[in-house]
């Protein structure tokens, strides 16, 4: 059996500033590095191959949370945003003509300016997940979580999402057939040593 946990990557400052990251590059903040270091791995997902994406605020939730680097894969990157980096969603949504929408009106065909779609996201996700044996685990952003997660569901990003995607969990899929289980698994609090 293929499985496969997600985990969302820790805050950045344009997380708490409701901005739009796509690709930009943002690190984690300092408040995220230090709640990410008194997490660990549940047992057995310690023994998981572990991927992140190449940007760097995944790169270090997988060090942070796992301990060793992570495998990079493009096929992770977050979604792009193209014309939309950088802009908060609250603001899009308040000019009528930009074209932004509530992700329950989405569609698999939305389309930023000059960016992905979920569509194109799935497809350049396809040959990732089909290479995948045994357990891994993948710290990547939101973007790429939902649209997994809403193949696994059945969700064609029309009306209010099924599930809802929390920091500090791991959302954990049978690759064959996909299959989402039924609860996110917390990380554990890292053990003090004195």
């Amino acid at each position: 059996m293929t499985r496969l946990a997600l985990l969302r990557h820790g805050h950045t400052s344009w997380n708490r500033a409701g901005k739009i990251q796509g690709r930009s590059d943002i690190p984690l903040d300092a408040d995220a590095r230090s709640e990410l270091a008194g997490y660990c791995l549940p047992p057995g997902w310690d023994q998981a191959k572990l991927w992140s994406s190449p940007l760097e605020r995944a790169v270090e939730t997988a060090r942070l949370v796992a301990g060793q680097d992570p495998v990079p894969s493009p096929a992770l990157m977050e979604m792009n945003w193209g014309a939309w980096e950088g802009k908060r969603g609250a603001d899009l949504i308040e000019t009528p003509d930009s074209g932004y929408r509530h992700i329950e009106d989405w569609g698999w065909d939305f389309r930023p300016p000059n960016g992905e779609s979920p569509a194109d996201l799935w497809t350049r996700l396809q040959p990732w997940l089909s290479a995948l044996r045994h357990d891994n685990l993948a710290v990547c952003h939101i973007g790429i979580m939902r649209v997994i997660l809403a193949k696994a569901w059945g969700w064609d990003f029309q009306g209010p999402a099924p599930f809802k995607i929390k920091r500090n969990r791991l959302f954990v899929l049978d690759l064959d057939p996909m299959r989402l289980h039924a609860n996110p698994v917390r990380l554990i609090p890292r053990e003090v040593t004195l």
